[in-house]
């Protein structure tokens, strides 16, 4: 089977979410459809996967209900089964910041369409920043990029106030992956004083997606949030894979390392583990494996 994928947010305004929960459970039940929903008042996240037809269905429901065809909605393919399970989570914020003044329904940096991005980030007065986690940067980044080491999002403001000055970096560009982070990043930053922030519409997918590789200032592959763990231009499938044990990516080369074990640890966090989450950690692979093969 064929699985179609949908990532997709919007900011707009849920004024009742749990109600709005149950709608989508109850419409979605029993059509095959995996993945996650985050649900918050200032709008929708998530990637979810299922069969074509199905798939169809649910996204003109979620159309329906919350116009997400009008915000950032990107469609994928896999041959396996992208997620285990369903479900469609209440949250306060769909990307969270813990800045109530960064406000994406009420302000927003520049878009920039993905065919105008290498001409934006080769501008030598234009501070490029990535603002997605470390895990997530060590997969790709683009040419000369600034890579804020950072462990998660809130962590973001704090690098901005240690290392931006709004006097001295008069034009800020970001980029994260399909374009939600930038969107509250780039609303934070206004509210801080910075007059010219650009953020990459539809994020680094939407850029691998569309530039031909000779042409592209990205560097490596781009991690995302299902099995696949990475793609590459076109959207192809990437080389990386997934330590079960810490989550971190791994490229070939730490798969070869002596300490990897397929489902279970890699070099990052082998030593760490207790026996009984080794012990765990393999019975969950056996079961994998003998229900979907290696």
């Amino acid at each position: 089977m064929t699985y179609k994928i949908a990532a997709l947010y919007r900011f707009t305004p849920i004024d009742d979410t749990a109600a709005l929960r149950q709608e989508i459970v109850d419409f979605c039940a029993d059509m095959g459809v995996c993945g996650t929903l985050l649900l918050a008042p200032e709008g929708i996240n998530g990637t979810f996967g299922g069969p074509d037809e199905n798939m169809d269905k649910a996204i003109n429901f979620l159309d329906d209900k919350l116009g997400i065809k009008q915000g950032e909605l990107k469609f994928s393919a896999s041959d396996k089964k992208p997620f285990n399970r369903f479900k469609v989570r209440l949250k306060k914020e769909i990307i969270t910041m813990k800045a109530p003044e960064a406000d994406p329904n009420k302000q927003v940096g520049q878009y920039v369409e993905v065919q105008d991005w290498n001409d934006l980030i080769a501008d030598p007065d234009v501070t490029v920043i990535d603002t997605r986690n470390d895990y997530e940067t060590k997969v790709g980044i683009f040419k000369n990029a600034i890579d804020p080491d950072i462990k998660n999002f809130t962590d973001f403001k704090d690098y901005v106030a240690d290392n931006l000055d709004p006097d001295k970096h008069k034009k800020v560009a970001m980029f994260c992956t399909g374009g939600i982070r930038c969107e509250k990043a780039s609303s934070y930053m206004l509210a801080h004083g910075f007059e010219e922030v650009y953020h990459l519409k539809g994020g680094i997918l939407k850029y691998l997606e569309t530039i031909p590789a000779d042409q592209s200032q990205w560097e490596g592959e781009c991690f995302i949030f299902d099995q696949r763990v990475s793609v590459t231009h076109g959207l192809e499938q990437g080389s990386w894979a997934i330590c079960h044990g810490c989550r971190e990516p791994l490229s070939r080369e730490e798969t070869q390392h002596k300490l990897y074990e397929q489902g279970v640890s890699c070099p990052h966090c082998a030593d760490g583990l207790t026996p009984e989450r080794i012990k765990a950690l393999r019975m969950r692979h056996k079961h994998y494996t003998d229900n979907h093969g290696d």
